[in-house]
């Protein structure tokens, strides 16, 4: 009897320190999940605020940021928005309903953090802390999250290579790629030898060794080489156009605006009709011709003769470009005339805030016919305007000879002597000095280029890879017209790609038909990497990248908040 006792006295205290444990373990457990439920909580809380950061910076810039500062730090979850934060009070570690939001760095063109490390642009780094204590919990647990952010506007020609649609990089030869890269959706790389990145290149979407699907090109043997960070599912980086960055939207911005639409509108602000100091529209003579205008620093209102543009302007040239299979019409400028011009006129360069003109937006609206095509085409530009120099349209744009490229750099990589240029446009085609306008639907035999040198940041459309049909690459992104073989091409600057062309939309077919391709010489202009040697008119993009997030002791500020 005694050793039933004994033995029942010993099961009874196994039995409470298992039930002790046990409940020990529920204890905890609920402690555990209540504390993780409070730092989502908090995360949520900083995750509001940043939101709001993020839709005011691609709305309007740093400027409405900094001032909203007082709304950000009355920005919290509320029940009206889920029930589930009926059930929390929310602290900036000294007054409820509140959160702690600082900026932490001024507005300076630094080099950026995170994915975007390399890259520079005018940044401005903000804190958000957060506190969170659940009501009505049995236990009274709270948790605080802190998250480092930095609002960024990253000039585009910061990139040795972007691309708003699919990007592809398949060359034949070795090819070196000396900048950041950077692809708002997938990346596919097949090269047939070496391709080198000697810096990061991200994608918002995926990095792909392979073709895009529809390509119809073999390739094999290529290897690639990452010197710096190659990261996939990044943010999109989008132009502040106050509507969604697809392709079809960004076009806007070599578009000519509708009436109805504000200058100072975000997409109003990107357009590059409203950057112009020097408007050119082409029009049939039964729709009055062509004039050439001021920009909108006084409303388009000053008119330049025909006595003064006919100096630099000339719309009477044809010439054949058999990858089209058109005959093109060209919106001619001799740059050299135009500098002359720029130089002396009292029309223009009084309404110029740089005092030169230094954009220069074209548009040729004449009637076309099934075999022809408008043209913007750039002759005599081996020396641009004194302060640099900008030309977009939204037509096929041509470069005719050397441009941008003083005599004792051309062939090299030495840009200290150039201007800051960029060229914008539905396509941009390369003709070489050796180009001739008669010689232009000939053989390719008659159409021998000699070596050029082009020195601007090139945007444009391309035609995209389809099915049994090749886009052509980042590689012949620059299109040519001409037996390059043998023949050097080089090329300083950054190549931008933000929509499909509408125009000049025969696609990429191959070489030994309408061209061979040159000796590409190709690298970044880092000239582009100081914001007082950018291009004129040079489109930003705004981007919030993530630094640190830290859990922090509850109620912990970095000091007491005055409001």
């Amino acid at each position: 009897m005694l050793s039933v006792v004994v033995m029942g006295a010993i099961g009874l205290t196994a039995l409470a320190g298992v039930l002790s444990w046990s409940m020990t373990n529920v204890q905890l457990n609920q402690r555990n999940n209540q504390y993780f439920r409070t730092v989502a909580a908090a995360e949520a809380a900083t995750e509001k605020v940043l939101a709001a950061i993020c839709t005011h910076y691609q709305q309007d810039g740093e400027a409405i940021v900094a001032n909203n500062m007082y709304n950000y730090r009355r920005t919290v979850p509320l029940p009206s928005e889920d029930a589930v934060w009926g059930q929390y009070e929310f602290s900036n570690g000294y007054r409820t309903g509140r959160t702690w939001v600082e900026n932490t760095a001024p507005l300076e063109f630094k080099v950026l953090d995170a994915q975007y490390r390399g890259l520079r642009g005018w940044a401005t780094d903000y804190r958000v802390i957060a506190n969170a204590r659940e009501l009505q919990a049995r236990f009274n647990i709270q948790a605080g999250v802190e998250q480092n952010v930095q609002v960024a506007t990253i000039p585009l020609f910061q990139f040795a290579i972007f691309y708003n649609l699919d990007l592809e990089i398949n060359p034949g030869p070795a090819m070196t790629v000396d900048g950041p890269v950077h692809g708002n959706t997938n990346i596919y790389l097949q090269p047939v030898n070496q391709l080198t990145f000697q810096s990061d290149i991200t994608a918002a979407a995926r990095i792909i060794h392979g073709k895009k699907p529809g390509d119809p090109i073999n390739r094999s043997g290529g290897t690639i080489i990452y010197h710096g960070e190659h990261d996939s599912g990044v943010s999109t980086l989008n132009l502040p156009i106050g509507t969604n960055n697809s392709p079809a939207a960004v076009r806007g911005v070599v578009e000519i605006p509708p009436v109805s639409e504000d200058p100072n509108s975000p997409m109003g602000k990107q357009r590059y009709y409203n950057k112009a100091d020097l408007v050119i529209l082409v029009r049939d003579a039964a729709a009055g011709g062509t004039m050439v205008t001021s920009g909108r620093a006084n409303n388009f209102a000053t008119v330049v003769p025909a006595s003064q543009h006919g100096l630099f302007l000339n719309t009477a040239k044809t010439f054949t470009n058999l990858r089209e299979n058109k005959t093109i019409k060209t919106t001619e400028i001799d740059l050299a005339k135009l500098a002359q011009w720029n130089a002396t006129n009292t029309l223009i360069r009084p309404l110029c805030p740089m005092g030169d003109i230094r954009v220069i937006y074209v548009d040729d609206q004449r009637s076309q016919t099934s075999g022809t095509q408008p043209g913007v085409r750039l002759v005599n530009g081996a020396e641009i305007l004194p302060k640099g120099l900008t030309v977009a349209t939204p037509d096929p744009l041509y470069v005719l000879g050397h441009f941008n490229a003083p005599s004792a750099s051309r062939g090299t990589h030495d840009t200290s002597l150039t201007r800051p240029a960029s060229l914008i446009g539905d396509a941009i085609t390369v003709l070489s000095p050796s180009w001739s306008d008669s010689r232009s639907s000939q053989s390719l035999s008659n159409r021998r280029a000699s070596a050029t040198t082009v020195n601007a940041a090139f945007l444009a459309g391309i035609v995209q890879t389809v099915s049994g049909s090749y886009s052509g690459g980042v590689e012949n992104f620059p299109r040519f017209l001409e037996d390059w073989n043998n023949v050097q091409f080089t090329y300083n600057g950054s190549m931008v790609v933000m929509y499909p062309s509408q125009i000049a939309t025969a696609p990429w077919t191959g070489t030994g038909t309408y061209y061979n391709p040159p000796i590409r010489d190709w690298a970044w202009d880092r000239n582009f990497g100081d914001p007082t040697k950018l291009p004129p008119g040079t489109p930003s993009m705004r981007a919030l990248i993530r630094g640190q997030w830290t859990l922090l002791r509850p109620n912990w500020t970095p000091w007491a908040p005055t409001d």
